[in-house]
């Protein structure tokens, strides 16, 4: 399933999940950290802004907690919010279950994760790429630019994530799917020249 929004969920497990079942951008808020992280909250906010969001957290307090203060810092005509059902129960990789007994995003099963996509409205989208102007920017470019693989990558992804005012703990990866969202080719080309 492809998805042209970005989909929001609390944490990495959550990211895992999702992205062995649906094609699309998806960020992590890294849980309580989204209320002191600035940067990613504006990235957000011009994810929002270019195609909209989805917002897919766990059914419990905490997850509800998030979910609010992100729809209260997004034009809420940009968002798209998919709720999980309450089921009760406790990750594999857990030893206890959450205080509240309920089963996050990373637990529930593939089937009602995507039902909930559909209840949602989410629309499916077929095309190959998202990029504005031709091919989408590859892992390949990354290294042939110096993002990846090089003896000073970190330092001139630093030196993007900057830039573009981006979260400084962004990856390689999650760099690549935000720049294909938000950018083109051309335009990632132009200010990587403009840092040289």
């Amino acid at each position: 399933m492809k998805v042209k929004q970005a989909i929001i969920v609390e944490g990495r497990y959550d990211q895992a999940k999702l992205s062995s079942l649906v094609d699309a951008t998806i960020l992590t808020t890294g849980g309580f950290d989204i209320f002191r992280d600035k940067k990613k909250l504006a990235l957000f906010r011009a994810l929002a802004e270019k195609d909209g969001i989805i917002i897919l957290t766990d059914s419990d307090a905490a997850g509800f907690r998030i979910r609010s203060y992100i729809a209260g810092a997004v034009d809420t005509d940009k968002i798209i919010h998919v709720y999980i059902p309450d089921l009760l129960g406790k990750e594999r990789r857990k030893t206890q279950p959450s205080a509240e007994g309920k089963l996050g995003v990373e637990g529930i099963p593939a089937d009602l994760l995507l039902e909930a996509f559909r209840r949602a409205g989410v629309s499916v989208e077929n095309s190959g790429t998202s990029a504005k102007d031709g091919d989408p920017v590859t892992k390949a470019d990354f290294v042939e630019w110096g993002l990846s693989g090089g003896e000073n990558s970190f330092a001139l992804r630093q030196q993007l994530l900057n830039r573009l005012r981006l979260p400084a703990r962004m990856n390689a990866n999650a760099l690549l799917k935000v720049v294909n969202s938000l950018y083109s080719r051309s335009q990632v080309q132009q200010i990587l020249k403009e840092l040289q």
